[in-house]
């Protein structure tokens, strides 16, 4: 069986539906509504509230259609997930916080937003909300600055080769999607064959031009102080940057941590998580075979233990090099 390919498949659903339990009730959060999948799924389930948020405002297509079936329990905002505390959540009884940080079928395919090395035209990139596209970010960044964004955000080891042949391109002509592809395809000495050569290249550059690492950061915190107490913070990453972020934060806020190496663990803050596992839920072989791009996920999630609004936390300062790579493009 092989997916269909005009269809978007919500990834490991019936794993994130067994550990969120919408058929308890309560209020959702989709912090990432794309096509509605995790949204649709959850309001099946009778007395939940779903309130989704995407900053990709032609998500609202899908979710004004979801409005028009569950209109008392649904409600969808055109913002980022890093504000999430703009929301008006004091009485609600919040269960379950989602993050999905995958892209759509229908956002990867859509050659106005440029995401695929397929794409022809202008190099954008931008999901909603941005600040720059990834058009200036080629055309206008230096070699070292995108030497740094190919290296770190999309771990490519000919990051150096590839940039120095944009910069010389770069002076006869601005470079569109088509021909960023070509450069990379003919730069690159190492060719492997799982996957396209200018992948690496692509992700970089979503993540630096829709700042994901910050997004994500902001977005995990917001999201640990709203919840409520034996609530599920629930999310899906695509790859290993994201995991490492977030398997990062579930584990320092769910595990005991001496302040000082002389002080016994028992005496150090409490945690305000709960880890039930450590390993990270993947795609079975059924959901491979129907849809094959699910391969990369991973699932983690963690359990508030009570209702604490204020913690410590040193994310920031763990992933400090990733931010300061990321704020290069306050020059854009």
């Amino acid at each position: 069986m092989v997916s269909d390919a005009s269809k978007h498949y919500p990834v490991l659903l019936n794993e994130l539906i067994s550990i969120i339990t919408p058929q308890h009730g309560g209020t959702f959060i989709d912090c990432t509504f794309g096509q509605g999948g995790y949204s649709s799924k959850i309001l099946s389930y009778k007395n939940t509230k779903v309130i989704a948020l995407d900053r990709d405002i032609e998500s609202k297509v899908k979710a004004d259609e979801i409005l028009n079936k569950f209109n008392d329990r649904f409600v969808f905002k055109n913002i980022k997930f890093s504000q999430l505390d703009y929301l008006k959540l004091k009485n609600e009884n919040v269960r379950s916080i989602i993050f999905d940080l995958g892209y759509s079928y229908t956002q990867i395919k859509d050659p106005k937003k440029g995401l695929s090395f397929d794409s022809s035209g202008d190099l954008n990139m931008k999901m909603g909300l941005n600040d720059f596209s990834a058009n200036e970010v080629i055309n206008k960044l230096d070699a070292i600055e995108l030497e740094k964004i190919f290296k770190f955000f999309g771990e490519e080891k000919e990051a150096k080769r590839i940039v120095l042949k944009i910069i010389k391109e770069r002076e006869k002509k601005n470079i569109n999607t088509k021909e960023l592809v070509e450069i990379i395809e003919k730069t690159k000495k190492r060719k492997n064959f799982k996957i396209h050569s200018a992948t690496k290249i692509f992700q970089a550059l979503r993540i630096f031009v829709n700042k994901e690492i910050s997004e994500l950061i902001k977005g995990l915190i917001t999201a640990s102080k709203v919840l409520k107490k034996d609530g599920v913070l629930a999310v899906v990453t695509f790859h290993s940057l994201e995991d490492k972020i977030v398997k990062y934060f579930f584990r320092s806020l769910s595990e005991k941590k001496s302040i000082s190496r002389y002080m016994p663990k028992l005496d150090a803050p409490d945690t305000i998580f709960k880890l039930i596992q450590k390993k990270p839920i993947t795609p079975t072989t059924k959901e491979l075979k129907e849809n094959f791009p699910s391969r990369s996920a991973k699932l983690r999630y963690v359990i508030k233990k009570n209702d604490v609004y204020k913690f410590d936390t040193d994310i920031f300062d763990k992933f400090n090099h990733l931010i300061e790579i990321e704020n290069l493009g306050n020059k854009l």
